[in-house]
């Protein structure tokens, strides 16, 4: 879970910088990772569109969400509420039980040795995951607000968790795509 990470970052538009692809591409590149949800995709799925979504308000001029099932991101953008990521791992293959193999030496079948004791990878996957996460949020964030140093940053990132109603300029005008028909 990113807490505190600004709104807008990522893109709607752009296959490969959509934040949650992004995201899902990179945990998936690490070992034993065999599924990523982000939010509440798998039990979002089997609900309604009235029941998922993430409604929008407004909190003192600030827009927010009733709940947080998309996890942050909608529409390959960040929302501005915590990101939240899921990855499954495959249990360990090692097991005191032997199971079938093929001996590409000898080019027999033949069974497993037990050679490790690990029983979990979780606790090392943790750290791994959470590097992953936030090289991928500094990237979506750099590009969001450019600069190359601390004290470009700063002040840009700072406005755009600042952002409120009053800062969008929507003036109901009629949209024109540049052809002569009515």
């Amino acid at each position: 879970m990113a807490i505190n990470f600004p709104p807008a970052c990522g893109s709607f538009v752009h296959y490969d910088r959509k934040l949650d692809a992004q995201l899902a591409f990179s945990l998936m590149s690490i070992q034993s990772v065999k599924a990523v949800e982000i939010g509440n995709g798998v039990l979002a799925s089997e609900e309604r569109g009235t029941e998922v979504q993430d409604q929008i308000i407004l909190k003192n001029k600030r827009i927010g969400r009733l709940t947080n099932n998309l996890g942050g991101i909608e529409g390959g953008m960040s929302t501005g509420e915590p990101i939240v990521v899921t990855s499954y791992l495959k249990p360990i293959s090692t097991t005191l039980t032997p199971i079938r193999s093929v001996d590409l030496a000898y080019k027999t079948e033949t069974e497993t040795v037990y050679e490790r004791s690990d029983t979990c990878a979780v606790p090392r996957a943790v750290p791994i995951f959470e590097s992953v996460i936030a090289v991928d949020l500094l990237n979506a964030l750099l590009e969001k607000v450019g600069g190359d140093s601390k004290e470009e940053i700063e002040p840009r990132v700072i406005s755009l968790r600042e952002i409120n109603v009053d800062d969008f300029y929507m003036q109901n005008k009629k949209w024109k795509m540049q052809y002569e028909s009515e």
